[in-house]
């Protein structure tokens, strides 16, 4: 099991209502979250991307040199890269941390013209994504590789240094029909938001059929979950807690929004149509009032129910947990504490 945190990609501060006034795009600030994670027992942690966000792997690089166990999980987008630099960028940062990269491949929308990118439709953004990771791991994996696509092309390409593990795992995410079967041949493992346990267990068996179905190569598609965790001693003040972090959503964002959305945000977002609280805790209701991706849909109660919620995610096949709450700092350390040592424990026959 991967248990990997979030840590901000920003310069502006009060992300996802983080009250913290100082520091944010400081190495200092990001360094301290990073250890911070590391030393209540979290793997590693996120890093987003986005034009208007500080780089992510010279972020992922500076971190990496000042932590010893920490896996820094660098979101990267396809156009912003082309795939050969990106290939040796992650192998110089893989090499040096020890093999402790891993890589998150967002072929979300950005905004592309400002780094002097462009797209097409959602088939010819995934058709572009699937080149991009294929060749990649060619680069990762083989010497003097030539390969003409309609997206990308490189000639008798060598990537230094060598490595022979494979590479850094590439995470994907995506409820489109072209992003599942991307993500069905070439991700190592597909995230997941918080959707209801039904709702999970479907995306997964489509996806191991899609695997089976265009013949996949490479080693059996993993799966991942990325989600709010808010967790209090007591579920009475958990939910007391939750409840005040929807009014203050509410009142930064004003009213309850409608959204212009991918699939995967969508399908959040209708969720609120069936209920306030699905499965035994997951919450809906931050959707309606601006709380976007991670924090469409929270896990809510004390550590003992967050815990058996998410093992139930793992009873599905769910292998790598990206969970995050904020404060960031202070619930590091407090989702970190409490949920860590109760996931890792044996589960009773």
């Amino acid at each position: 099991m991967e248990l990997l945190w979030y840590v901000p990609n920003t310069i502006e501060p009060g992300h996802r209502g983080d009250d913290t006034a100082d520091g944010w795009g400081t190495l200092d600030f990001t360094l301290d979250l990073a250890t911070t994670a590391e030393a209540h027992g979290w793997s590693g942690a996120l890093f987003g991307t986005g034009w208007g966000r500080p780089d992510t792997f010279t972020v992922a690089t500076a971190v990496a040199a000042r932590t010893t166990t920490f896996k820094p999980l660098a979101a990267i987008r396809p156009g912003y890269w082309q795939p050969a630099h990106f290939a040796s960028s992650a192998a110089t940062l893989s090499h040096l941390s020890g093999g402790r990269l891993l890589v998150n491949i967002v072929s979300g929308q950005d905004n592309l013209a400002a780094y002097g990118d462009a797209e097409g439709d959602q088939a010819q953004r995934y058709a572009r994504t699937k080149e991009f990771m294929r060749i990649a791991r060619r680069l990762w994996t083989e010497e003097n590789v030539t390969f003409d696509g309609e997206y990308f092309r490189v000639s008798d390409s060598t990537v230094v240094p060598r490595l022979l593990d494979g590479g850094p795992r590439l995470y994907f995410g995506g409820a489109s029909a072209a992003a599942e079967r991307v993500s069905a041949t070439e991700a190592d493992v597909q995230l997941f938001w918080g959707e209801p346990l039904e709702d999970i267990a479907e995306r997964i068996d489509r996806l191991k059929a899609l695997s089976r179905d265009l013949d996949r190569d490479l080693k059996p598609l993993e799966f991942g979950l990325r989600i709010t965790t808010l967790v209090r001693d007591t579920p009475e003040e958990a939910w007391r807690a939750a409840q005040e972090k929807v009014v203050k959503l509410a009142e930064r964002t004003g009213v309850p929004r409608t959204w212009k959305s991918a699939v995967g945000q969508q399908r959040l977002l209708d969720l609120a149509g069936r209920g306030d609280v699905l499965d035994d805790c997951l919450f809906t209701t931050p959707g309606r009032y601006g709380g976007g991706g991670a924090g469409t849909t929270w896990l809510v109660g004390s550590a003992d129910q967050v815990a058996a919620a998410l093992r139930k995610y793992a009873d599905l096949g769910i292998s790598h947990f990206i969970l995050s709450d904020t404060p960031y700092k202070q619930e590091t350390a407090r989702v970190g504490d409490a949920l860590i040592s109760r996931l890792r424990e044996p589960v009773a026959v």
